[in-house]
């Protein structure tokens, strides 16, 4: 198993005591610290700078980490509040009223959020900042509907890389509430067809382990966030890297990363410098 480790300095949100509240969904210019106006030219410069000067079994790379924007559970939950909300209510599809599992789409105030982070990126992109050279996305439809608001209705991206993997490891975390519970494979498919969107080898059609009486631990989240950081170290030479998905398994990233949980909002992204490092069996 590899070790990976959040570089600090760059963003005020990789400063481990940050107040995530405060700094909100969307903060001026991601959050990077410097201000200047080729700020985005000096990031790359430094990103590259220190791989060029990592030894051997030792990388850096950017990620964005992007919350789906207000799904309608989310609405629900804060309608009942948390403790009713993990009760009972979520365990349902629905109260009547509002509709919420499985699988909910984005409300209209969530795709106001994801429209409001497309706009950032547009915003920044003219100051020069980079990319993502790759995309992964929860299999989960507001997070396939908030990587499409932004990358698809937008000119961030060409054509032949308007690109996104669909990863079963990134969904939320999942048991008992059934806004987890992913839509079958086809379906999905329909709603987000290829080339845009590629499932990853081996994806099945239905959801085999969202369980009705059994909620998904903590650390199963981290074993999972631990497991795309692998596949994406050891897989891919970009450096820089989007992640379209939760709150639970963004939290789960950190804690791999051995950093404390952070209350990004939804539609909120969070960008971090991630140094991965091979550790040798011994």
């Amino acid at each position: 198993m590899n070790a990976y480790e959040i570089v600090t300095g760059f963003f005020a949100q990789d400063d481990p005591t940050a107040d995530g509240e405060a700094i909100g969904a969307l903060p001026d210019r991601f959050g990077l610290r410097d201000a200047s106006a080729d700020r985005w030219v000096k990031f790359q410069q430094h990103i590259d700078s220190l791989n060029s000067a990592a030894p051997d079994g030792t990388s850096y790379k950017v990620f964005f980490l992007v919350r789906h924007g207000q799904g309608h559970h989310n609405v629900a939950e804060a309608k009942y509040g948390t403790k009713a909300w993990d009760d009972h209510w979520s365990k349902l599809n629905g109260d009547g009223e509002i509709i919420w599992g499985p699988d909910p789409q984005l409300t209209s105030v969530g795709i106001a959020q994801a429209v409001a982070a497309r706009e950032l990126w547009e915003s920044e992109r003219k100051d020069g900042l980079p990319l993502p050279q790759k995309h992964y996305a929860s299999p989960m439809h507001r997070a396939l509907q908030t990587w499409h608001e932004i990358f698809v209705n937008s000119e961030l991206l060409s054509q032949d890389s308007r690109r996104v993997t669909i990863v079963e490891n990134l969904r939320e975390e999942y048991g008992e509430h059934t806004c987890d519970r992913r839509s079958p494979r086809s379906i999905t498919a329909r709603n987000f067809p290829p080339p845009v969107y590629e499932f990853e080898e081996g994806f099945g059609e239905e959801d085999l382990i969202w369980k009705a009486d059994e909620r998904e631990t903590k650390e199963h989240v981290k074993g999972r966030a631990q497991a795309v950081l692998e596949r994406i170290f050891a897989r891919d030479v970009e450096t820089c890297i989007c992640i379209t998905a939760h709150s639970g398994i963004i939290n789960g990233f950190l804690e791999a990363m051995g950093r404390p949980r952070y209350p990004l909002p939804t539609g909120g992204i969070l960008p971090l410098v991630v140094k991965g490092l091979r550790i040798k069996p011994e």
